[in-house]
């Protein structure tokens, strides 16, 4: 058909706009094209090294960080110093968390004042039985900060119970007590148990392979009879994570109950001769000595932040929230046969349009009248049934 309109031109008194000039061609950037014609982005390379931005692990430490290890607090309290204004680096006003500083290097003030640079030191304390491993108890109990002396803010690397006794560090260090309380590191911990009873082979056996415990399943990484006795024993026991009462409840699981628990060595560290509520101060060859132990299972790069665990799946396909692993479209959660092994396979492109016969007519309510109410066939409706007589009546 042919197009009778006028062909377009410029206005009556106004010049004709020039053409535009060729648009130049694009480079081709570099990178991989996906399936669905996207393109991965090339690593970016820098001419000059020093332009290359600074990464996380620089030596850097997170302000909070900084200034819970001076003392003035736990981490949540350092965070609302932060955000409060109250906190200056270089004379400038931080207000944002996850800011990293260089303690050495920087002055830091807080409220005016400039904080001190405080020497790590590590204590090793024999704890006796009755003695809280807490820096806070509003019960007043006597707590093991209080056995130590030093006018820094100290913390227990790992716990004991209450009714527990023997080693346990106390410091300020948080990077030496991540390497040793973190099961990532696997440093071991020595422990001399006394239970009631003497524990067969079998019941050993299953301390090393493990046991089902509310947080998941838990082990012995060494377990053997030391001595016994005719009503007791006791177990030397190695572990090397730890979880709250973890040995009391495995062994109260099998059966036995402990008498008496207490911890002789953390890494190549030993109590020694140390009696209940004594302490000595580590010296420095110690402190790298337990740093290299926890060092040697991972390698020189073990004290980095490990990477962020994989999101969770929250969807209702993934069952409550627990991944799974991923198969083809339609396959469902793997484990489970049957016709409620998994989701139906979903349909390729948009459901086909339902036939005009095949679709229900909408409801349109006359005005003036109410809809009527029809009983469902077979069954009397309860409004409908005949009321019984009253006494007297007809």
């Amino acid at each position: 058909m042919k197009d009778h309109r006028p062909a377009r031109g410029p206005r009556p008194g106004r010049p004709a706009r020039p053409p535009r000039p060729p648009r130049p061609e694009r480079p081709e950037r570099p990178g991989k094209i996906t399936s669905r014609g996207g393109r991965v982005a090339a690593p970016r390379t820098f001419a000059d090294e020093s332009a290359r931005p600074a990464v996380a692990d620089d030596g850097l430490e997170r302000l909070q960080k900084v200034l819970a290890a001076a003392g003035l607090g736990s981490r949540r309290s350092c965070e609302e110093l932060i955000t409060t204004g109250r906190v200056e680096v270089d004379r400038r006003v931080v207000t944002q968390l996850g800011s990293r500083v260089d303690p050495h290097a920087q002055e830091i003030r807080v409220d005016g004042e400039r904080l001190p640079h405080p020497k790590r030191v590590v204590f090793m304390l024999h704890k006796p039985v009755g003695v809280v491993t807490t820096n806070y108890d509003p019960s007043g109990r006597p707590r093991v900060v209080d056995l130590v002396p030093g006018d820094q803010r100290l913390f227990a690397i790992g716990r004991l119970d209450r009714m527990s006794e023997g080693l346990i560090l106390l410091t300020n260090d948080g990077g030496l007590a991540n390497l040793l309380a973190h099961p990532r590191y696997g440093v071991e911990k020595k422990y001399l148990v006394q239970v009631a009873g003497v524990p067969a082979e079998e019941l050993l056996e299953r301390l090393r392979h493990g046991i089902r415990l509310a947080e998941g399943e838990v082990h012995a990484k060494r377990v053997s009879i030391r001595s016994q006795h005719k009503q007791s024993a006791v177990l030397e026991m190695v572990l090397d994570e730890g979880k709250n009462r973890e040995i009391r409840r495995m062994l109260a699981r099998l059966g036995h109950k402990v008498h008496q628990l207490k911890r002789v060595a953390v890494g190549g560290l030993s109590l020694g001769n140390l009696l209940p509520g004594q302490w000595r101060q580590l010296a420095w060859s110690e402190i790298e000595a337990l740093r290299r132990d926890a060092l040697a299972v991972l390698g020189p790069d073990a004290e980095r932040e490990p990477p962020p665990a994989p999101r969770r799946d929250r969807s209702p396909r993934a069952g409550r929230g627990k991944p799974f692993a991923a198969g083809p479209r339609g396959a469902g959660r793997p484990g489970k046969p049957g016709p409620r092994g998994g989701m139906p396979p979903r349909p390729q492109g948009r459901p086909a349009e339902p036939a005009a016969a095949d679709q229900p007519r909408p409801f349109k309510p006359v005005k003036g009248k109410r809809p009527v109410r029809r009983k469902r066939p077979g069954k009397a409706s309860a409004w409908r049934r005949p009321r019984p007589a009253a006494p007297g009546g007809e």
